[in-house]
């Protein structure tokens, strides 16, 4: 793990948000704020290799320097991971910060992906939960984990108004040349060029 930007080091926990950030919006920022409930420092993370996708658009170095920008201006910490998978954020964390207790962030579609996914029988989800545990916002309604992994899941309180903010919609409002800087974060809008999507 390669921090970007530290906003309280030596915190004792942590919440992990990681994202393809491309580009930032406020609603990660907001997931972000939300997860202070719970810990002492929240990380926005980039993997170098996402798990599930190709890396398309801008480059690793762009939006690296988009998360340091958000970091910065909201008091909140940036690094860049090797690995993609929730495990292997956790662990890099663990090692990279000493933290006692490790939160992974994420939407309720991404919470029913990871739960679902199949790891195989060695890396099971049950079996991870027990190095990290999931604040899940909602989306379209909360997120009900199944009975036996509950005690490891919780549910991240987030204000109304964010469903519609997201990244493909900020994607999608350039390519047809309408406004979009509502729904980025002001401290990056201005980093944000426009070319790159339309």
């Amino acid at each position: 793990m390669e921090f970007l930007h530290r906003a309280r080091p030596g915190a004792s926990s942590l919440a992990l948000l990681p994202g393809a950030w491309n580009p930032p919006t406020r609603a990660h920022l907001a997931m972000a704020r939300a997860a202070l409930a719970w810990v002492d420092d929240a990380v926005l993370l980039l993997p170098r290799v996402f798990p599930h996708k190709e890396f398309e658009g801008p480059d690793l170095h762009r939006r690296a320097h988009w998360l340091e920008a958000c970091a910065r201006g909201e008091q909140l910490s940036a690094a860049v991971t090797e690995g993609g998978l929730f495990i292997d954020m956790a662990r890099e964390c663990r090692a990279a910060t000493g933290a006692a207790r490790v939160f992974l962030v994420c939407g309720r579609d991404a919470a029913e992906r990871i739960i679902g996914w199949d790891y195989g029988p060695q890396r099971g989800i049950a079996r991870q939960l027990e190095e990290f545990e999931l604040l899940v916002a909602p989306r379209n309604g909360p997120y009900v984990p199944p009975p036996a992994l509950a005690a490891r899941i919780h549910s991240l309180a987030l204000g109304e108004g964010w469903l519609d903010v997201s990244s493909s919609a900020v994607r999608e409002l350039i390519r047809r040349g309408e406004p979009w800087t509502h729904l980025t974060p002001e401290c990056i809008a201005g980093l944000i060029d426009p070319r790159l999507y339309s």
